[in-house]
């Protein structure tokens, strides 16, 4: 196994070296680092300015030292990605830490793909690559009705994982395109695990951003017996205060020039609720009323999704048939509250999947889904990792959120080797 060696005077100084059978941390006289532990990125900080805090045994490893993760600005257990993390009680010597890919994986492309009918009306899309063997994780993806892409596969070593991309009801390739019609939440869950059953798959870890954060929670909630753990991005919850934020005019105060062009699109009149003034045009019997309406709806999400302006992403509002789906789907979902039966559906009922390894990566500018929602969820689960990634926003493709994330993958697959808990 290699480490990264640095000394606790050093900015940037690293020494690389091997560890073979005849070598150990403890003869070079440095703490044994347990093997489900996750190394941090290097950081400029001097060492005297973090955090120390006391030994605490690894119930699996006796003797060995867990590395705890804390924030060392307000003694709080999570952290700011650019922190440096050491072994507590090792302060005047040198440290090892484990070190771990943060690097996206190489593009590759799928071994098998395939149409599966989840209900009369419903087929969806789905493909899979990397191990054919390998541990099985499924990716949900945003929107709901952002559909995936190829660079979705690239937050997993394909050497380890089976990699299990879908496209949600009415998404993507799914047909029939931009439906409706029964395309639910429960149903999508439904469609997860019919999926499950039939690639054969016994349980699998789950990865989603954003809306995909919300159906991985609801997902989870509903069979934690056959998750394994979990990468959350970009919390959703789909609570009232989160809509109201993002469509009725709280993002407008830090991007009031992409504001303008969504509200202007909605009549002054009808200007009480944009949600509702937007849904009536989604589901217009004119065909362009629906894409005009699907534009202005997926340019304001598309233009606040990155701290900077990503003309990509920007360009993704000029695509009508992308623009369709995702929207009305969207709407569909929010007009009816993520068809949960109550506001707080998923916080109360964190309880049924506290034992799954979790993983929380958010963004601090994240306006699209801002951080009171993480924030929130870490309270009530505080044994989640919990990472705010300092310098970024929404999006799965800014630097340091996807760093996080296959650091996340890397985290969850070196616990999976070592069989911890």
């Amino acid at each position: 196994m290699r480490f990264w060696m640095f000394n606790e005077c050093a900015y940037h100084y690293h020494l690389s070296i091997s560890l073979d059978s005849a070598t150990s941390p403890m003869s070079l006289g440095v703490a044994a680092i347990p093997p489900n532990t996750l190394s941090l990125a290097l950081s400029y900080t001097h060492a005297s300015t973090l955090l120390s805090l006391p030994p605490i045994n690894n119930p699996r490893t006796p003797g060995r030292r867990n590395l705890v993760l804390l924030s060392h600005s307000n003694n709080l257990d999570y952290f700011n990605s650019h922190q440096q993390v050491i072994v507590p009680g090792i302060m005047e010597t040198n440290v090892l830490v484990p070190e771990i890919n943060r690097t996206l994986y190489s593009d590759i492309e799928p071994f098998n793909t395939g149409f599966l009918k989840v209900s009369d009306i419903h087929t969806i899309y789905y493909e899979q690559s990397g191990n054919p063997d390998g541990h099985p994780v499924v990716f949900l993806h945003g929107g709901p009705g952002g559909g995936t892409s190829p660079s979705n596969r690239k937050f997993f070593d394909p050497n380890f994982y089976r990699i299990i991309l879908f496209d949600q009801r009415g998404a993507g390739k799914s047909t029939p395109h931009a439906c409706l019609e029964e395309n639910t939440t429960w149903d999508l869950i439904e469609d997860i695990e019919i999926l499950r059953a039939h690639l054969k798959v016994p349980e699998w870890q789950v990865f989603g951003g954003s809306w995909g954060s919300t159906l991985a929670l609801a997902y989870s909630v509903s069979h934690p017996d056959k998750v394994t753990g979990m990468v959350l991005r970009g919390i959703f919850m789909l609570r009232k205060k989160e809509i109201d934020w993002f469509y009725e005019g709280g993002a407008a105060a830090i991007f009031p020039d992409a504001w303008e062009p969504f509200r202007d699109h909605i009549p002054e009149s009808e200007r009480g609720c944009f949600v509702d003034a937007y849904n009536k045009r989604l589901n217009s019997n004119d065909k362009e009323t629906q894409y005009a309406a699907a534009r202005a709806w997926t340019k304001w999400e598309m233009m606040t999704a990155h701290l900077l302006p990503n003309e990509g992403t920007i360009k993704r509002g000029d695509n009508d048939e992308f623009c369709l789906a995702f929207a009305r789907i969207e709407n569909h979902y929010f007009v009816n509250k993520g068809f949960f039966p109550s506001d707080s559906f998923l916080l109360d009922n964190v309880e049924k999947i506290k034992h799954i390894n979790t993983v929380i990566v958010q963004g601090r500018y994240d306006v699209c889904c801002p951080i009171m929602s993480a924030w929130d969820l870490h309270k009530a689960w505080p044994e989640a990792d919990f990472r705010v990634v300092p310098n970024a926003g929404h999006s799965a493709n800014e630097p340091g959120i996807s760093a996080e994330l296959v650091a996340a993958t890397e985290k969850l697959k070196h616990i999976i080797k070592e069989g911890s808990p």
